[in-house]
């Protein structure tokens, strides 16, 4: 699957889950919770204890049911593990060159975090396929859409300050996908085992997505 392919399909996603769980059989329970719930988009953190094994068992239970990447990316060694469990993007929290060049490398799709207009024209210049947008709490719906104005040839995903009640402002600002972490899928609901209070969110951010989209 190219970038553009794998792209496009964050954007028919819409959300991107963003996983940081306690360990990797917890976030591929997690994932099942959010799939059920109707959320597609799964990023699974390298702060997650061995996320590539996380990845690797998502990648086989769902193939091209989800659209899947590696969050947290920081080193060349965690790009090259994600891309062979099978991550289909890859996130990183900023914008490093030499990393930028090692992820571009694997084939996935790539995310490079940045947050101002001088950080969005590092990430396009390194090869980004998707900024992100973190963190988009500092600003919220109206700085992506002042962000988006001298750039409205890069795609970005907001990720932070995202919630149900405010995806149909991220999109309206420009985002072509939303990222949630805490917000979707909680630490302590995962801890916990509760899978259903996890696929009820998931349920809330797809109805708000499906919601947006329609209304566009």
């Amino acid at each position: 699957m190219n970038s553009s392919t794998t792209v496009n399909r964050m954007r028919d996603a819409g959300v991107v889950a963003v996983l940081r769980a306690p360990s990797a059989g917890v976030a591929v329970s997690a994932v099942d919770a959010l799939v059920a719930g109707g959320v597609t988009g799964i990023e699974i953190t390298f702060s997650t204890p061995d996320a590539p094994a996380a990845i690797r068992e998502v990648a086989r239970r769902y193939g091209d049911a989800v659209v899947l990447g590696a969050g947290t990316v920081r080193s060349e060694v965690q790009a090259q593990e994600a891309a062979e469990a099978g991550a289909q993007f890859l996130v990183c929290p900023g914008t490093d060159e030499s990393l930028a060049s090692a992820m571009i490398a694997t084939g996935a799709a790539v995310c490079l975090g940045a947050l101002t207009p001088s950080e969005v024209m590092t990430a396009a210049r390194l090869g980004a396929h998707v900024v992100k947008v973190f963190p988009a709490s500092v600003g919220g719906p109206s700085y992506l859409k002042a962000l988006r104005a001298p750039f409205p040839d890069v795609a970005m995903m907001p990720t932070g300050g995202v919630n149900a009640g405010n995806v149909a402002q991220w999109l309206d600002a420009g985002a072509v996908a939303v990222g949630a972490g805490g917000e979707l899928c909680p630490l302590d609901a995962m801890v916990a085992g509760r899978w259903d209070e996890i696929e009820a969110q998931a349920r809330r951010f797809a109805a708000a997505y499906d919601a947006a989209r329609a209304a566009a």
